[in-house]
């Protein structure tokens, strides 16, 4: 009798040891409450392993960049369509590549292009809402009526051509979205339906991906545009600015004050007629009255130092009373 009341204690301390599914859910880290408005896990075990995730955040001049972008795209893809054309962001998050490459859905229209000033790459997602209304509105049809969708069939040449040249719009807008940050030009590389074909980056790198939403009237569809932060490099500390044109707490009225008391510092230079490799037995011999052979005549050029930094060159010669040195030009680093 007491072993079975022993054995009914243990099967109750085990069963109030196990965890119900939400229980394993929040400790995952995939809680419905356990996500911020961009996505990202803030608790469980996803939160561990995206601890080294770089939020986008960080990089707070790219809002402005891709709010210039969408108002850019509104016009230009107005003039392209002759329709009515609205862009909007539906937000911006942090990943890895590789989770944004199984977050696609396929069929997906994807444009691999290169950053030419940055020497590095970023992809342009089109999905095929947006790609099948973008030709219904150029080939002339009716409005009303949605985009038809067939499954199964690869994009025909037109459709591709079609949606280059929106593309080609797009990157061209994009450049133009970087100019007041710095000078960029983002050019199209090529188009592939394949995700596997379109990996630019690992699997591991964070990106950066920008979700935008295009509508014409009552056609339309997204467009992800996803660069890594390793093509932001380069320009990341601009792009750490609060705010255009931010200069990092500089100070004018001190800047100026250096600059005018660097003209009155006094700086130690040294004219050097030649260089010679001595033994330390032939110094040893030396006694007073030993010369010193330097094997050079008086029109070879004499190099003027500051340390150990080369500045100028110039032959020596003699004004009054004092050794001259007439500069010549600019002395060789190496030299």
């Amino acid at each position: 009798m007491v072993a079975e009341e022993q054995k009914t204690t243990d099967s109750n301390i085990i069963d109030s040891k196990s965890l119900n599914q939400d229980e394993i859910d929040a400790l995952l880290g995939y809680g419905s409450n356990d996500s911020n408005e961009y996505g990202a896990q803030k608790n469980g075990v996803r939160a561990i392993l995206n601890s080294n995730m770089v939020s986008y955040e960080r990089l707070p001049m790219l809002e402005i960049v891709f709010d210039r972008l969408i108002r850019l795209m509104a016009t230009s893809l107005r003039n392209f369509t002759q329709d009515n054309v609205e862009v909007s962001l539906d937000s911006i998050e942090s990943m890895r590549f590789g989770e944004y490459i199984d977050s696609l859905t396929l069929p997906t229209l994807l444009n691999v292009f290169k950053a030419e000033e940055w020497d590095n790459y970023g992809l342009m997602s089109l999905d095929s809402s947006l790609v099948y209304s973008m030709v219904d509105v150029l080939l002339g049809g009716r409005r009303g009526t949605a985009a038809m969708r067939i499954d199964g069939r690869p994009y025909t040449t037109i459709e591709l051509n079609i949606v280059k040249e929106m593309i080609k719009l797009i990157l061209s807008d994009l450049s133009t979205a970087f100019d007041p940050i710095t000078s960029v030009n983002f050019a199209f590389d090529r188009l592939e339906t394949n995700p596997r074909f379109a990996t630019i980056s690992r699997i591991s790198n964070a990106v950066i991906v920008a979700h935008l939403r295009v509508d014409m009237e009552d056609r339309g569809g997204k467009i992800d545009l996803m660069i890594p932060y390793a093509t932001l490099e380069p320009v990341r500390e601009l792009l750490l600015q609060m705010f255009m044109g931010e200069r990092f707490g500089r100070d004018t009225i001190w800047e100026n004050h250096l600059m005018s008391q660097l003209w009155d510092t006094d700086v130690e230079v040294k004219a050097v007629l030649a260089e010679k490799d001595i033994r330390l037995s032939d110094i040893s011999s030396w006694e007073r009255g030993s010369f010193l052979p330097l094997e050079i005549s008086p029109q070879e050029d004499i190099k003027v130092l500051c340390g150990d930094v080369p500045l100028f060159k110039g032959t020596m010669g003699r004004k009054e009373q004092h050794i001259v040195i007439r500069v010549s030009g600019k002395a060789e680093k190496n030299g």
